[in-house]
């Protein structure tokens, strides 16, 4: 008896039948496929050779594919216009991926790494490899895309900026570690002096080609001389937030103040109320040039009485230096959305 169930060719249109309810392989789709596909979640989890990519609804088999812009651009041209594609941010890895997926017409998201490794312990992933990843990723940005803010990609020079800014932010934390780790040892002193003149020299050096940078984008460089107006902000402090500002899209200074993890936290519980910290989200180098003008801001005017009022409140010094490094970015990001240098009555009420 003939087998019903085989593939036969089809003598009415001369072709193969096609199975029904198999979801194609991702490097087979053809484009018409592609177009008959609805809009996929992805996740990418990205190292500096491979990019392993899987799909929340199993459309596709998680593969790896090279992460190369010829090797990305034609796994893209089998996945449909629109689609989500989610990955960790991973120095400068991911940055290939995001910007050829962007250009491609997908919707790019880029996760924070602790919320990712938190939401994958929450769904109870005992392992980590890097299909456990991907998978783990395209799961979350399925699920809370609409929380999120879609990735824009940077221009040449406002890459280039966010670079100088990180890696001056390590050669400070390598200087004080250095003083640190070698105070107890007298016989080094003299050695550890040089090796901190050292690195203050390339410091030096970085700050002057942030300055460079920071010229090439007119926004930034606008944004930047209006914020060192204020009193108490240096030209370092200034060019940070004078390109953070005008690289991501902030509505409100809510969003600047939660973005830098300077919003008071609650852990309140029935008729508990628990003790506010930082939630420390966002860049920690932000938060050390706020506090640090912040704690100079504090003896000077017009942030004297301001300061006064916090310890009035029974505030620590610390705290009070936190509230008003709070206050002092939420007048930088008031310069900015108004173009206009400070103004002391920008100094009122709230934290």
């Amino acid at each position: 008896m003939r087998n019903l169930a085989a593939l036969e060719s089809d003598r009415r249109f001369g072709r193969k039948l096609t199975m029904v309810g198999v979801h194609p392989d991702g490097s087979t789709l053809t484009p018409e496929g592609v177009a008959m596909q609805s809009i996929l979640n992805l996740g990418a989890d990205v190292d500096s050779r491979t990019v392993m990519v899987a799909c929340s609804a199993g459309s596709f088999k998680p593969h790896r594919i090279a992460n190369e812009r010829n090797a990305i651009q034609a796994w893209l041209r089998t996945v449909p216009r629109g689609s989500r594609l989610a990955m960790e941010s991973t120095g400068s890895y991911h940055e290939l991926l995001a910007d050829v997926a962007h250009q491609a017409g997908l919707q790019v998201f880029i996760v924070n790494a602790r919320d990712l490794r938190r939401y994958g312990q929450g769904i109870r992933r005992r392992g980590k490899t890097d299909r456990i990843d991907a998978e783990v990723i395209a799961r979350y940005i399925a699920r809370e895309h609409q929380e999120l803010h879609a990735y824009v990609p940077s221009t040449d020079a406002q890459r280039l900026l966010a670079r100088l800014i990180g890696r001056r932010a390590k050669l400070v934390q390598a200087k004080d570690s250095i003083r640190q780790s070698l105070r107890s040892l007298p016989a080094l002193q003299s050695e550890a002096c040089r090796l901190i003149g050292h690195i203050d020299r390339v410091i030096a050096s970085l700050d002057l080609l942030m300055q460079r940078t920071v010229q090439q984008i007119p926004a930034a460089r606008e944004a930047a001389g209006h914020i060192a107006t204020i009193p108490g902000i240096g030209v370092l402090t200034s060019t940070f937030l004078g390109h953070r500002f005008t690289r991501l899209p902030y509505a409100t200074s809510d969003a600047v103040v939660a973005a830098t993890g300077l919003d008071p936290r609650p852990e309140d519980s029935g008729q508990k109320e628990g003790r506010r910290r930082l939630s420390k989200r966002g860049p920690a180098e932000a938060r050390r040039l706020l506090f640090n003008c912040a704690r100079s801001a504090a003896q000077r005017k017009p942030w004297r009485p301001y300061y006064d009022a916090q310890l009035a409140k029974g505030l620590s010094k610390t705290a009070a230096t936190v509230v008003l490094a709070r206050k002092m970015l939420r007048v930088a990001f008031a310069v900015y959305k108004h173009h206009q240098p400070f103004n002391p009555l920008l100094i009122g009420g709230g934290t």
